[in-house]
């Protein structure tokens, strides 16, 4: 697959069919197993009815920007660890998971990415962390963080992408290649919900069961690389994460079509849509893609891509992960690091001179 991303189920198409997306795209195996739940490291927030996960490290006082983590498709919060605490030493850091994931509650439906915006927005002011921000954000959490910066964008002073997806980006679905854009149907996406159904507050019946049946086709949990990476009480975490049947629906968005177009659309009239705002691309250096030709044609389009994410700023720089793959975060968590940090150090320059 061209990036860790869970492909989303088209309007009116039955949760059948979004297991059998998820069971071609590799995902991480997973049991049903129950496991008892760890203590969450950070807080519950409740955001209108529903909490979500966010823990916050780092000195709070006088500690501007903060920065905020930002997952790639199924993964978690626990997923930064690698990084989260180098951050902490110079800048206060918030990573969290999206509703649904590990010890946040499922959010309103559907997840679309204005949504999960908000719901990152209001988390951060109920804890009172008001910004500027730094953005970083991982694959698809690339798309988010821009969603983020669009919605409020007095609040974003800089952003790092690690190996963000890209709005024109290519996926492998159904046994052919397709631009995510190009799946838009012309549908209106809905607007932002402020308070959930109680019938979005948990799976239903029917959806559990078929979840559950296709967890125990495909067997026990396992971590695969580059998530051994992890310390040892971190993949058990994961373990316990993955076993959790509300995850494989949480980024489920049947709008990702006509959210790519938009974003897509929108480059079109918006020259340099960041302005001045530092930004840093990292892209990994690694192909990922079948030694194929369709595999260099892919791996050539990513490169032109991560390229193009430049011109989302006149104040950007890319750099290139040389020994990593699409999870950065977890190949060259030091790289990472050094990047936000180059950012904040811009972002509390500009600062200064105001």
């Amino acid at each position: 697959m061209c990036d860790s991303i869970k492909w989303p189920t088209q309007s009116g198409l039955a949760l059948a069919l979004l297991v059998l997306f998820l069971s071609q795209t590799g995902v991480t195996q997973t049991s049903t197993r129950v496991i008892k739940p760890p203590p969450p490291p950070g807080k519950l927030v409740d955001v209108g009815g529903w909490r979500l996960h966010l823990n916050c490290t780092g000195n709070k006082k006088g500690s501007r920007p903060t920065v905020v983590l930002e997952s790639g498709s199924g993964d978690f919060s626990f997923d930064w660890s690698l990084v989260q605490p180098g951050i902490s030493r110079f800048t206060r850091v918030c990573s969290y998971d999206r509703a649904g994931n590990a010890w946040s509650d499922p959010g309103p439906r559907p997840r679309t990415m204005k949504q999960v915006a908000y719901e990152l927005h209001t988390a951060l002011l109920k804890t009172g962390s008001k910004g500027p921000y730094v953005l970083v954000g991982q694959s698809i959490g690339g798309l988010l963080i821009r969603t983020f910066a669009a919605q409020y964008p007095k609040e974003v002073a800089g952003i790092v992408f690690v190996d963000s997806t890209h709005e024109d980006t290519q996926l492998f679905l159904n046994g052919k290649v397709q631009r995510m854009r190009e799946l838009a149907q012309g549908r209106t996406i809905p607007p932002i919900q402020t308070a959930i159904p109680v019938s979005d507050k948990a799976l239903s019946l029917e959806e559990r069961q078929q979840l559950e049946n296709f967890l125990k086709q495909i067997g026990p949990a396992k971590i695969d690389p580059p998530f051994d990476r992890l310390p040892l009480p971190i993949q058990q975490v994961r373990l316990w994460a993955l076993a959790q049947p509300q995850h494989y629906v949480a980024d489920n968005d049947p709008y990702w079509g006509e959210e790519f177009a938009e974003i897509y659309a929108a480059r079109k009239t918006h020259e340099y849509p960041l302005g001045d705002t530092p930004l840093i691309v990292l892209t990994r250096g690694k192909s990922e893609y079948p030694d194929t030709e369709e595999g260099k044609q892919l791996n050539e389009d990513r490169k032109r891509m991560q390229l193009d994410l430049l011109k989302l700023s006149r104040n950007s720089k890319q750099i290139i992960a040389t020994t990593s793959g699409h999870h950065i975060q977890l190949d060259d968590p030091e790289l990472v690091i050094n990047a936000i940090r180059q950012v904040v150090d811009s972002v509390r320059e500009n600062l200064r001179k105001k």
